[in-house]
């Protein structure tokens, strides 16, 4: 087969598929697939597993529908695009745009071969964020030359605790370009070059904090290649009107970024590097991915619009039929969809779809065409292919720093390359503070909650059944929050007093029900015990590591699951506020750890609450639930503060200094004392 497929890449264009002619490997690809992706799926051993399926699956067909679904002529695509563009570069912790500071681009060493040289070197994307590479330059070069961008993907070439980089991995690649008239520069990533970081946060590291800072690696490794083409403008080898950019994998996401971002890029040929959100969600393949993969997806999109970006340049899509991780099926979705871009700008000959046999894998079946691509398009030229991609140098022959950088920030880029909102002073007028609180809320709805459902009628709570014991009346109770997340609430109340509030209290698994008993009785309450999603009887099987998982799928689809449970806890006080019995009681939610965080924002997008009182609030999200970029509005500090100018608002913990911000506010604003309580507990 390999004979064959070699010869079929031979002819001129014939690489360039139809659907008619993939049947056959469609048909094997899916039944590869079907087996080896079997680890990816979520359980389904009980209703909750089933419910979430069903609820992934209608929401991901929800953003697959609205996926370029409102352009229908070019005027419309041409309309948009601008504002997609910028919202890509948001989605990547990118906007507004970090400063094209000094890249302070040093040489560190050259290599001799007979065709070409190797320039090892470095550069700053941001200061102290190093980015070491290898330049492979043409001798004899008598004009400026196309050149390529390789992104590398994730290969690391480690020995004896030394980190050559996954540049050493891609070598090949920059050899043969060089060897055929390109300048090629290699970059190292992040998590894999010499100065290693994370590309693994959320993955595996416990980092949910990165979904509320808006950050991702994405972000870092686009701005790194948007830099690397800024560094490519200063050479004179250079023909800065014929840049491409290539690389597999994750090298292949990475070229995605850079040709979505940058029209400097004349052509792109990412290889293994994208699939649609159905792949990720409902088949799992998220869980083969780190989080270098993926966009923060806050205006929800699915992933065929980061490719629409790229036309009309030309854009070959590469992939083999096999590949676990970015399956065919996927990849074949994305192609029609981008294909009609194409076609609203008579390009339909700059867009490829490249399908070659085997798994996912840097094959020669898969590099040959690439090479053709960018000899047409780049060269305008289109020989027949006689040389192999080999590689050539050890690993310490490219190696560009025998000793690193002191002042290198790589290890810990992820604290600082997306910066958190600072918050100004409080306020001392009631004017200012409007304002400023008008404008939180506007972001919070748009940047943070925008995988919130568009509020419907208030659900109504479905009785399941009812007892009386000990002088307590039981209600058990089952709402819908949204279709899919079906939800109970038990209501406790005194039998034969009346009562003086209903209390909301948010739990995360079961209660101590003697306690809920006598507190009912005692303080003459309605007692309305209420679990989020995930608890109880709602919780999902699977592994820890399938929990994670789980909680991914949520950002991928412009959510996250504690920002769902808020949803959650919003639709719980609609359905007590609807129940003509408790609507005319006054309303408290109380709430400790993380679930007290979930309230509060539920209470900030709610009116009829009289009061809150939270234990064990944390003090930032950094140690808190996860919202996609809360960090980037406020913190828990001035959400509470919000709350505060609503309802009466008790906090139980912490020192003084921990809530200064609302404690300051309130008294600049001359609230009543009672008004915003810090309770001092005694441990």
């Amino acid at each position: 087969m390999h004979n064959g497929v070699e010869s079929f890449f031979q002819q001129p264009h014939s690489w360039i598929m139809n659907f008619q002619r993939l049947s056959f490997f469609v048909f094997a690809a899916c039944l590869t697939q079907s087996i080896l992706a079997a680890s990816y799926q979520l359980e389904t051993n009980s209703a909750a597993d089933k419910s979430l399926i069903k609820y992934f699956e209608r929401e991901t067909r929800q953003l697959e529908k609205r996926c370029l679904g409102d352009v229908q002529d070019l005027a419309t695509w041409n309309e948009k695009r601008g504002k997609y563009r910028e919202q890509l570069f948001e989605m990547l912790g990118l906007w507004p745009l970090p400063k094209r500071t000094d890249l302070k681009a040093t040489v560190t060493g050259k290599i001799e071969q007979e065709a070409f040289t190797v320039e090892k070197l470095h550069f700053q994307a941001v200061p102290g964020l190093y980015v070491t590479a290898n330049l492979y330059v043409p001798k004899g070069l008598t004009n400026r030359a196309p050149t390529i961008l390789y992104v590398s993907g994730h290969g690391p070439v480690i020995s004896n605790g030394v980190s050559y980089g996954n540049k050493v991995a891609y070598q090949h690649h920059g050899a043969w370009f060089a060897r055929n008239g390109y300048v090629c520069l290699i970059t190292d990533t992040v998590e894999l070059g010499e100065n290693q970081g994370l590309h693994h946060g959320t993955y595996r590291a416990g980092m949910w904090w990165w979904n509320s800072r808006g950050y991702t690696p994405a972000g870092v490794e686009a701005w790194s290649s948007i830099r690397a083409l800024d560094y490519l403008e200063t050479r004179p080898e250079v023909d800065t009107n014929r840049f491409g950019v290539t690389g597999r994998s994750g090298g292949g996401a990475y070229s995605w970024w850079t040709a979505a971002l940058d029209d400097r890029i004349k052509a792109a040929a990412p290889v293994a590097g994208i699939t649609d959100l159905r792949n990720h969600v409902m088949d799992g393949t998220v869980e083969g991915h780190c989080d270098c993969m993926f966009v923060v997806n806050t205006y929800r999109w699915d992933y065929p619009l980061v490719a629409a970006l790229v036309a009309p340049r030309p854009l070959l899509i590469a992939n083999s039929d096999s590949d676990t991780i970015f399956p065919l099926d996927g990849v074949s979705r994305l192609h029609s969809k981008v294909r009609r871009i194409y076609e609203l700008h008579k390009a339909s000959d700059k867009l490829g779809l490249l399908i070659t046999p085997g798994p996912h894998k840097d094959t020669q079946d898969l590099q040959l065409p690439v090479f053709r691509w960018f000899n047409r398009h780049l060269k305008g030229e289109d020989p027949v292919i006689q040389m192999a991609a080999t590689k050539l140098f050890t690993p310490e022959q490219l190696r560009v720093f025998q000793q690193l950088p002191s002042d290198a920030l790589n290890t810990n880029i992820h604290y600082g390359f997306v910066e958190e909102a600072k918050p100004p002073q409080p306020p001392t007028s009631k004017g200012e503070w409007e304002q400023l609180k008008e404008g939180w809320l506007s972001d919070l709805k748009q940047k943070v909650f925008a995988g919130w459902p568009e509020i419907g009628n208030a659900p109504q709570l479905v009785a399941k059944s009812n007892q009386e014991s000990d002088g307590v009346r039981i209600h058990e109770f089952e709402f819908e929050t949204q279709p899919q997340v079906t939800l109970e609430l038990m209501l406790l109340q005194p039998a034969e007093s009346s009562t003086r509030r209903c209390v909301l209290k948010v739990v995360n698994g079961e209660s101590d029900a003697p306690a809920a008993r006598e507190r009912v009785k005692n303080e003459r309450v309605a007692l309305a015990l209420f679990a989020p999603r995930g608890f109880d009887g709602t919780a999902w099987s699977g592994s820890d590591k399938k929990q994670i998982q789980i909680r991914r799928r949520f950002m991928l689809l412009g959510q996250t699951l504690d920002g769902m449970r808020a949803w959650d806890i919003r639709r719980a006080v609609q359905a007590i506020r609807s129940s003509t019995e408790l609507a005319k009681l006054p309303l408290w939610i109380e709430a400790s750890g993380d679930m007290a965080v979930d309230a509060l924002y539920a209470s900030l997008f709610e009116s009829g609450i009289e009061r809150l009182s939270f234990s064990g609030l944390p003090s930032s999200h950094m140690d808190g639930p996860d919202f996609l970029n809360v960090l980037r509005v406020l913190d828990i500090p001035q959400a509470l503060s919000i709350a505060a100018d609503r309802m009466k608002v008790q906090v139980e913990g912490h020192t003084r200094e921990t809530w200064r911000w609302p404690s300051t506010l309130a008294e600049n604003l001359h609230w009543p004392a009672d008004q915003f309580v810090r309770v001092r507990r005694e441990l």
